[in-house]
């Protein structure tokens, strides 16, 4: 990640994520994009199989922490035989820069694309200035 975005990965054996982690299970990195432009910074992950309320979105000692719990529904009686994936938990952290405003994150979940939204502080996009003429 590029130090211009004000957020870097945070380590996985950070306090702030073995406070998420659970000890019986393992976690699935969950892909992501980040894109800044001028009035903040959007991380997209992809959670698929991860429903609103099994997501968890905050903010903690600075940090954006993402937790997703992915429920898979089979039909009564029946028991997986075999599996691809073995974790159901989708687990990120990153540091966040002072420059974001961390009071107005917005999070959106449509079609297991998790869309975080973080803007910088007022003080700190670029705004124009109007010169006057004497």
């Amino acid at each position: 990640m590029s130090a211009n975005t004000g957020m870097t990965e945070r380590d996985a054996k950070s306090p702030a994520v073995e406070s998420l982690a659970r000890a019986s299970e393992s976690s699935i990195r969950a892909p992501v994009d980040i894109y800044e432009d001028s009035e903040g910074i959007t991380v997209e992950a992809d959670m698929p199989g991860v429903s609103k309320d099994r997501l968890q979105v905050r903010v903690e000692a600075g940090s954006l922490l993402v937790e997703g719990h992915v429920q898979f529904d089979l039909p009564e009686k029946a028991e997986a035989l075999y599996a691809d994936v073995r974790s159901t938990v989708y687990r990120r952290s990153f540091v966040l820069g002072r420059e974001l405003d961390t009071e107005k994150i917005q999070a959106n979940l449509k079609d297991g694309v998790l869309k975080v939204r973080i803007p910088k502080r007022a003080e700190v996009k670029p705004r124009k200035i109007d010169v006057q003429v004497s």
